[in-house]
C-alpha cells in the first residue's frame, strides 16, 4: 500500500502519533510519503520505505499572507500523481483535511480519484474548531472525509455533538513504542537533578494556557512542605515566562528546572517518580501515556479523554481541574508509601502494554485503511 501523511511536524502530540504510525507502516513494508512544511521530528533517521515531500510556500508581494492551505494541495497532488498513492492520511481537520477535499475534487475532474481519511487529534475540535467562522469548514471537512478517526471516545462524541455531524466515527486510541518508552536506569540524569535524593515530580507539554503549567508549580511548593522534592519541566511555549516568574515568587526557583524542548523524553521520564498533567482540556493525553510506559503513575485532571487513559486509585489519580490541594495530597501519598507507589507503577506500566502497545493498535489502522479503500 502506498500511503501519504500529513501533520505538523512539531513536538505535539498529533506530529508525533503520526509520525509513529508512518514508520511503523513503512517496517511492515508499505510506502509511506510525508507531505508538510518540514520534516517531523520524530523522522530523525533514515528509514526504507519513507519519503518526505517537502511542501513550499513562495512569497508573492501581492499576498500579504502565506497559502499554505493551497501549497499543501498543489503538493498533495503532485505527490498522489507521480507516486500514484492509494491513500492519503491527515491528522488534523483544519487545514489538512480541506487541502485533501480539494485534491480530491481536482483529481476527480480528471477522471481520478483518492481517498482520504481524517484523524482528529482534539484541539482541532474542542479549541479551533469552536471558532464561530471555522465550524462550518470543520464540519464540511470531516463529513466529506472517506474515513475519520478519533483518538478517544470523548473526542468523538465532542465532534458528534458539536457539530452536529451524522457520520460514523472510529475510535482508535494513540498507541507506544514499547522499545523506547520503557522502564530503564537513568541513574545519571536522576544523580544531576536530585543529587540529594529529592523526589522528582515531572511534567511535558507546549506550555499554552490549556496545559495549566503553573498548577504544576504550585504542587510542588505544596508537596515540599512534606518531603524533598524537584520539578522537571519539559517543553517550551507562552506560558514560559509566567511559570519562571512564579517558582521565583514562590522561592522555590532552585527546585524547578526548566529543560526547554528536548528529544530524549524516555530518560527524563525513567529518573523522575511521578507525572503531572493539570490540563483544562486534553483529548488523550499522549505524554501521560509515555510516563506510564516507563512506569510513572500520573496524576491528572478529569478531563477529556484522560479518564479513559489514567485509571484513578490504579495507575495514578484523578482530581478536578485546578484542585491543586488534591493533587498535592494525591503525590504526597504515593511518594510517602513505597508499597503503594510500586503497585500504581506496575499498573501503569501494564496498561500502557497491555491496552496501548504499538503492536496492538497498528493493525486496526491497516484494518481501517481497507475498510475505507474497499468502501
Amino acid at each position: 500500500m502506498k500511503i501519504g501523511i500529513t501533520c505538523y511536524p512539531t513536538y505535539g502530540g498529533s506530529g508525533v502519533v503520526a509520525t509513529e504510525l508512518g514508520l511503523a507502516l513503512a517496517k511492515l513494508g508499505h510506502q509511506v510519503h510525508f507531505i508538510s512544511y518540514a520534516i517531523p521530528r520524530r523522522l530523525n533517521r533514515f528509514v526504507e520505505n519513507i519519503f518526505f515531500h517537502e511542501v513550499e510556500m513562495s512569497t508573492y508581494p501581492l499576498f500579504e499572507h502565506s497559502l499554505y492551505g493551497l501549497s499543501l494541495t498543489s503538493k498533495m497532488l503532485e505527490v498522489i500523481e507521480y507516486e500514484k498513492l492509494d491513500l492519503m492520511h491527515v491528522h488534523y481537520a483544519i487545514p489538512h483535511a480541506v487541502s485533501a477535499y480539494m485534491a480530491r475534487k481536482v483529481l476527480e475532474k480528471a477522471n481520478k480519484s483518492i481517498k482520504f481519511i481524517t484523524t482528529l487529534h482534539g484541539t482541532d475540535i474542542t479549541l479551533v474548531g469552536l471558532e464561530p467562522s471555522f465550524m462550518p469548514l470543520v464540519k464540511f471537512s470531516i463529513e466529506e472525509s472517506d474515513g475519520v478517526t478519533a483518538v478517544s471516545r470523548f473526542l468523538k462524541e465532542k465532534t458528534l455533538t458539536n457539530y452536529n455531524i451524522q457520520k460514523e466515527i472510529e475510535v482508535i486510541y494513540n498507541f507506544i513504542d514499547l522499545d523506547i518508552y520503557k522502564p530503564q536506569p537513568s541513574d545519571v540524569f536522576r544523580q544531576h537533578i536530585a543529587p540529594n535524593g529529592e523526589k522528582v515530580l515531572v511534567h511535558t507539554s507546549n506550555f499554552r494556557p490549556v496545559k495549566r503549567v503553573p498548577d504544576t508549580i504550585r504542587i510542588l511548593e505544596k508537596v515540599r512542605k512534606d518531603i524533598p522534592a524537584k520539578l522537571v519541566l519539559v517543553g517550551d511555549g507562552p506560558d514560559r515566562s509566567e511559570c519562571e516568574r512564579l517558582a521565583r515568587e514562590l522561592d522555590i526557583h532552585k527546585d524547578v528546572i526548566f529543560l526547554g524542548k528536548q528529544d530524549a523524553l524516555a530518560e527524563i521520564l525513567n529518573a523522575a517518580d511521578l507525572f503531572l498533567m493539570p490540563s483544562q482540556s486534553e483529548s488523550f493525553g499522549l505524554s501521560a501515556l509515555e510516563a506510564m510506559a516507563c512506569a510513572k503513575p500520573v496524576i491528572s485532571s478529569s478531563v477529556g479523554g484522560l479518564p479513559e487513559l489514567v485509571i484513578h486509585n490504579e495507575t495514578g489519580y484523578i482530581a478536578e481541574i485546578g484542585d491543586v490541594e488534591r493533587m498535592s495530597k494525591y503525590a504526597v501519598d504515593l511518594l510517602t508509601n513505597e508499597k503503594k507507589y510500586n503497585i500504581f507503577a506496575k499498573n501503569s506500566l501494564d496498561r500502557a502494554v497491555n491496552h496501548f502497545d504499538k503492536a496492538l493498535v497498528l493493525p486496526k489502522y491497516i484494518e481501517y485503511y481497507e475498510k475505507v479503500l474497499g468502501s
